[in-house]
């Protein structure tokens, strides 16, 4: 018979035991993205960019063909983390870049977290590649979007039938915080969830507003 025992699962994710990579969040990319809109799309890439760098996460930003085709990455994520260096790039498949490759490997954490733009080419390609490779990879769903859902959807379902675990931009916040104990970063995590958080965050303002609640009493 098991014995219960109160700690985290080792399949949880916390903030000092994975790599983030973003890619792709760029205006061409998003133009023909249709399995979510652009308003959901850029309010999840914001809320995932900003807790990684609230959390301290080692977090890689790349994005392909910017200057010559795809544009600048989404204002969202760059404000997140002032003077990180993006890694362009002319492959679809991050995997196959050297600079990223190289820094992921400076950074030397085994559990990959992935979100961007298309999931059927620009995450399908790492994440196979990772798990290939031996790296646990976690895909933020609904910080990705394809052409259309049945692209999307077949996409997160190969990733899945490979190995890769599916998560969501809030869950992935409250993963990092997991204790509204945490004090430290409390104010934090519910300021995010407050901005981007949706009506979960609209949730928040009015508990604190009109009854000064908090999760942590």
């Amino acid at each position: 018979m098991s014995n219960a025992v109160a700690a985290p699962g080792g399949m949880l994710l916390s903030p000092n035991d994975h790599t983030l990579i973003m890619i792709d969040f760029q205006s061409q990319m998003s133009f023909a993205t249709k399995s979510i809109d652009a308003v959901n799309l850029r309010n999840n890439a914001a809320l995932v960019a900003h807790a990684a760098a609230g959390f301290g996460v080692s977090t890689i930003l790349t994005t392909v063909a910017e200057k010559s085709f795809s544009g600048p990455m989404f204002s969202e994520i760059t404000e997140a983390f002032p003077g990180e260096k993006l890694l362009d790039r002319t492959s679809m498949n991050t995997w196959e870049d050297e600079a990223v490759i190289a820094r992921v490997n400076a950074i030397g954490k085994n559990r990959i977290v992935l979100s961007g733009l298309w999931t059927g080419v620009c995450i399908v390609g790492p994440a196979l590649s990772a798990i290939e490779q031996g790296f646990e990879v976690y895909v933020i769903a609904d910080a990705c979007g394809d052409v259309s859902d049945e692209a999307h959807e077949r996409a997160m379902q190969r990733m899945i039938q490979a190995g890769a675990r599916p998560m969501t931009s809030l869950q992935y916040l409250l993963e990092l915080q997991r204790d509204w104990a945490r004090t430290g970063t409390y104010d934090m995590t519910t300021g995010i969830a407050k901005k981007f958080g949706g009506a979960y965050g609209l949730g928040i303002i009015y508990a604190k507003t009109m009854f000064g609640a908090s999760e942590g009493h």
